[in-house]
């Protein structure tokens, strides 16, 4: 530092304070979501779950009593209209298998393609009811974030060749995880589907280039 200019040190030291004021920011928010019910959460409960929801939104599953023992795999299709103005509806992806695909035998993943897609469905989840309607403020707030995941992943291999996308579907797949050899606990292995009704698509939901375009 003694080596740099006043001009340099002044920049590198306001801009390290500024790192510390935005994780300081950070961190607080995250206590105060998962801490107790006190006065300042009742007070600002609006503006931490505005910042905690859907990015930093906690989830427990991992642990007793109740761990999470299925798989659950997030699939997408859309209806295009192509170039000469015909409607075709695509095969499904599997946005899960993807992620698992650029995890794989990668050490430092992203916490993008480890959660984004993940904490997207659970967040869906717990905002919907059983016939897909939204419950709470959160509900609309959760598909336009799924529509968007969606988008930024498939937009461009979708549109190719001058297609549009119209609409999207998206389900999931639930399989029950195998019990251990020396379990004597018997379950069904047949996938579940949940299959959610199509979704038009809007501007907004499309990545910026796509806007443009």
């Amino acid at each position: 530092m003694s080596a740099l200019s006043l001009p340099s040190r002044i920049v590198i030291g306001v801009a390290a304070c500024a790192v510390a004021v935005i994780v300081a920011i950070h961190i607080a928010m995250m206590f105060l979501h998962v801490a107790p019910s006190n006065t300042l959460s009742k007070q600002q409960g609006a503006l931490i779950s505005d910042y905690v929801y859907p990015e930093y939104e906690q989830n427990w599953k991992l642990f007793a009593p109740n761990p999470l023992q299925q798989n659950i795999a997030v699939q997408v299709r859309a209806q295009l209209r192509t170039g000469d103005g015909t409607s075709r509806t695509t095969g499904w992806t599997d946005l899960t298998a993807r992620d698992g695909q650029g995890i794989l035998h990668n050490p430092l993943p992203s916490h993008t393609q480890q959660n984004q897609l993940r904490r997207g469905w659970e967040l869906f989840l717990s905002t919907h009811n059983a016939q897909n309607r939204p419950v709470g403020l959160r509900g609309e707030l959760s598909e336009r974030y799924i529509r968007r995941i969606v988008l930024l992943r498939m937009d461009g291999e979708w549109t190719t060749g001058g297609s549009r996308v119209e609409q999207v579907q998206v389900r999931s797949q639930t399989t029950p995880v195998r019990p251990p050899p020396w379990s004597s606990e018997k379950i069904s292995e047949k996938p579940v589907y949940r299959v959610l009704p199509w979704w038009q698509v809007t501007a907004d939901d499309l990545p910026e280039g796509a806007k443009n375009q």
